[in-house]
């Protein structure tokens, strides 16, 4: 190697270590601990405890999207820790429970329809990754996957609280996870509210009626939660319906021309 008075040093420039964004990511964990955490309490026979940790699981599945977009910090390693998240707090975690709880004395139904709902669940956080950038954002592609948890999760919190046994009510847990699973995998349209944008400003009355909510909420949780996801559930079939016959299409799919904001970073 030839030196001179006139040779120059050219630095090394080292590329920038790769890394991951903590706090979305950390809001990620939380949902995925309570998932985690409504197992060990079913396995414990604490299922009112385990109903409250997949409905907190929900509650945090549905901060750690808008963290991210709000602090810039999307990554495609927060959107593939959050579809797994998923897959255990809403779609492992109630089949798991409901079995445990009501299912098995089923025999071989039981663990069919636990089975069915855990991998519909599986199907449905897959195909919403696939389908994120031709999705109308308005709407979800079938039922989410926190809804369905919602429905298995509220029965069986609503149960608990009027002392039913789960093998007394197993044949209706049996009906409410099939329907949960499979209307996670159809294409009925169910409203998905990210098109209400929380930055903007609101009447008065609108904080008003938010605190009425959280008053109805406390009145008695398991009863007025369970109910709104009911509703919720139901709701996809009437909008089919309604979207049906006055000849409009059905189908999500393509009929948004702006791509979802949620592009890059799963979000249920």
């Amino acid at each position: 190697m030839e030196t001179g008075e006139d040779t120059e040093l050219v630095p090394v420039q080292r590329k920038p270590r790769k890394g991951i964004y903590i706090l979305p990511n950390m809001v990620t964990l939380a949902a995925l601990f309570g998932g985690f955490y409504a197992i060990v309490m079913a396995m414990n026979g604490r299922f009112d405890l385990a109903a409250m940790g997949v409905f907190c699981a929900m509650v945090l599945d549905g901060l750690d999207g808008r963290v991210a977009r709000m602090t810039n910090t999307q990554s495609a390693f927060g959107e593939q820790m959050d579809s797994l998240s998923d897959m255990v707090s809403f779609g492992a975690a109630p089949a798991l429970i409901a079995y445990e709880w009501a299912l098995k004395g089923l025999g071989r139904w039981g663990w069919i329809a636990a089975f069915v709902y855990c991998a519909c669940a599986a199907l449905r956080l897959a195909r919403f990754n696939v389908n994120t950038a031709v999705v109308d954002k308005r709407f979800f592609q079938g039922l989410p996957s926190p809804a369905a948890a919602a429905l298995v999760m509220g029965f069986i919190w609503i149960m608990t609280e009027l002392d039913y046994t789960g093998s007394s009510v197993a044949w209706p847990m049996l009906v409410i996870a099939l329907y949960a699973g499979l209307t996670m995998v159809t294409n009925v349209p169910f409203y998905s509210f990210k098109d209400v944008h929380m930055k903007k400003s609101v009447p008065f009355a609108a904080i008003v009626l938010v605190a009425l909510g959280i008053a109805v909420v406390n009145i008695h949780p398991p009863t007025v939660l369970f109910g709104l996801f009911v509703v919720y559930g139901l709701s996809g079939y009437v909008l089919y319906a309604v979207r049906k016959a006055k000849g409009q299409q059905t189908s999500m799919i393509s009929t948004s021309t702006q791509e979802p904001d949620e592009r890059g970073l799963h979000q249920e």
